[in-house]
């Protein structure tokens, strides 16, 4: 399989950020400035999403397999053992890379997947109807008011985000060939190697995340922390906090 598409920027230990479904590497754009000084951050297109094609097979695109992927172009790229960290499926990505010792350290930000059951398939409409506007999506994410509509089921202030990116994030959203197969293979499994993943581990929880629900216990060698302030996607809302974090969760 050729190498992820991805950006690549900065000096220092090697950080690989993941993004969340439905989602691509531009995600992390409002962090990545503030991370360069001090990590060489790889933002990878997860496979199915943004510019990487899905991958290939009849087997479900399972976070392992998509841990394997984002491995792969690592070590394409020369990168042994880099910092990882994710959002979302991302972060269930990221903690599956960890339990393999394929990761330095992780940090997952509202990981997917510590559900205490799988939850089995969804069927909504947010994406038909982000497809079905997505020629209006400059105009109608223009207002402020339309904007706060789109983006409030994910971030707790989506006034923060920029028109432009708010269009490429709808538009991510509603073109991902890989979202219904990857939300299928996510929904109906669970990540279950929590003890098992070496320190160190931090889990970062939004605040106001209306998606991903905090699981009653946790390993006591797991750190845990509150992104206040922020929702599921917190990037926009809070972009120092979550350098921070991330920053933290990698050595400092």
């Amino acid at each position: 399989m050729a190498p992820l598409a991805h950006t690549r920027a900065g000096t220092g230990p090697p950080l690989v950020l993941l993004h969340p479904l439905g989602a691509d590497r531009r995600v992390w754009m409002p962090v990545v400035e503030l991370l360069t000084d001090r990590r060489e951050v790889i933002a990878p297109d997860l496979p199915g999403f943004g510019a990487s094609p899905a991958l290939d097979g009849a087997a479900p695109p399972s976070p392992a397999r998509l841990a394997d992927a984002v491995w792969e172009t690592v070590r394409a790229l020369g990168v042994d053992r880099p910092h990882v960290a994710g959002n979302s499926l991302g972060g269930w990505v990221a903690l599956e890379l960890a339990a393999a010792g394929r990761a330095r350290s992780v940090t997952a930000i509202a990981p997917a997947g510590l559900w205490p059951h799988p939850l089995g398939p969804r069927r909504g409409s947010a994406r038909h109807v982000a497809r079905a506007v997505r020629p209006l999506l400059p105009a109608l994410l223009s207002s402020p008011r339309l904007r706060r509509l789109a983006l409030a089921g994910t971030m707790a202030h989506p006034e923060r985000v920029p028109r432009r990116d708010a269009v490429h994030l709808v538009r991510a959203y509603a073109s991902a060939g890989g979202f219904d197969a990857a939300n299928a293979a996510m929904r109906s499994g669970r990540f279950t190697r929590l003890a098992d993943v070496p320190p160190p581990v931090t889990l970062a929880w939004p605040e106001h995340d209306r998606l991903v629900g905090r699981p009653r216990r946790l390993p006591p060698h797991i750190r845990s922390i509150v992104l206040t302030g922020c929702g599921h996607i917190p990037t926009w809302d809070d972009p120092s906090q979550v350098a921070r974090v991330l920053l933290d969760g990698s050595g400092g």
